[in-house]
């Protein structure tokens, strides 16, 4: 290559084959780069006479303090289904605010990646804050290849290389069906979400440890899937009751879930809760202004918004990837 002279960050970029971000991350010493990247951008500097004069080293240091926080959103806008995303993304914006930060959302389109690279190299934003979703991998893949700070909230998992909070979806499960056992309910039926979510599939396993504790069998009749938003709470709930017309109680893994469940078991003739017990799973705002206030499992909304806010920042400002479960009660309204 010689010693011809590079002029900019996009010329070593262009020759190290990765993003502008990257080269200034590199140059600076960043923590967020790995050793093998960092020497192999500071070679190919050096190789060609590249030094970041001081006013541009600060520029490329310089935040812009504001977060993206992504929604996989087929619309721009929320309805009452996306009530939970709509409730952390407030928290968020409060634990940002506390800390000097911006919040933008973008609104991303199905299998569109190009919002990563027009928001994070541009400088837009300094990390990115994304709700787990089936493509969770392919996302934190590629802003783990960008050496974009981000956090979701989601189950922690060896391939996610960021930053996650998540509640204790375990022990949500158990709270609710130990909840449901001990006010003397026989048959327990349980509906989940999607069966490839990891959140769904703790809170079934926390179903299963609590039956199987209090020496109950695990019946595949009394179990459904949805995918948290209403429509599937209902249709979930017609198929248990067509499987199991005698079931006394429901453990629904979302409180949106649970109001269609609800709306379902009332149609069919039932009353809850002396027919049918229901405990839902977050305790949202309709959970509580529901026309029958809703049993739940509180997940703390406010304190995971700020940690989820809270540890991105530190990230950005850190390199430190954090991993936490924020702890889950039960909260007994009228349902159960």
């Amino acid at each position: 290559m010689g010693t011809k002279l590079v002029k900019t960050i996009e010329d070593i970029a262009r020759l190290a084959n990765v993003s502008k971000s990257t080269v200034s991350r590199a140059l600076n010493d960043s923590s967020l780069i790995n050793p093998e990247t960092k020497e192999r951008i500071k070679a190919i500097a050096e190789e060609h006479n590249f030094c970041m004069n001081l006013p541009a080293r600060n520029l490329s240091r310089r935040q812009s303090c504001t977060v993206g926080f992504v929604t996989h959103s087929h619309q721009c806008g929320f309805t009452v289904e996306d009530m939970f995303g709509l409730e952390i993304m407030s928290a968020i914006g409060s634990g940002l605010d506390e800390l000097g930060f911006d919040l933008l959302i973008i609104h991303m389109k199905p299998r569109d990646t190009s919002w990563a690279h027009q928001y994070f190299d541009s400088g837009r934003v300094d990390g990115f804050i994304m709700m787990k979703t089936g493509r969770g991998h392919a996302y934190s893949k590629l802003l783990s290849e960008m050496n974009a700070p981000f956090i979701i909230w989601g189950v922690s998992e060896p391939e996610i290389n960021g930053c996650t909070v998540t509640g204790d979806n375990l022990s949500g499960g158990i709270i609710a069906t130990e909840h449901l056992i001990r006010i003397g309910r026989k048959k327990i039926a349980f509906l989940g979400g999607p069966e490839n979510d990891l959140e769904a599939q703790l809170r079934q396993k926390g179903y299963e440890t609590a039956m199987l504790s209090a020496d109950r069998t695990i019946d595949p009749k009394l179990m459904a899937n949805g995918d948290y938003l209403m429509d599937s709470g209902m249709t979930g709930m017609k198929q248990l009751l067509e499987k199991t017309p005698d079931l006394d109680a429901v453990f629904v893994c979302g409180d949106v879930m649970a109001i269609g469940a609800i709306e379902v078991i009332q149609n069919s003739g039932k009353r809850v809760p002396e027919d049918v017990a229901v405990v839902g799973y977050d305790d949202l705002a309709i959970a509580t202004y529901n026309n029958l206030p809703l049993t739940t499992v509180k997940q703390n909304i406010q304190m995971s918004g700020k940690l989820l806010a809270q540890n991105l920042v530190q990230s950005i400002k850190t390199g430190v990837v954090t991993h936490v479960t924020v702890p889950v009660e039960l909260v007994v309204r009228k349902s159960a």
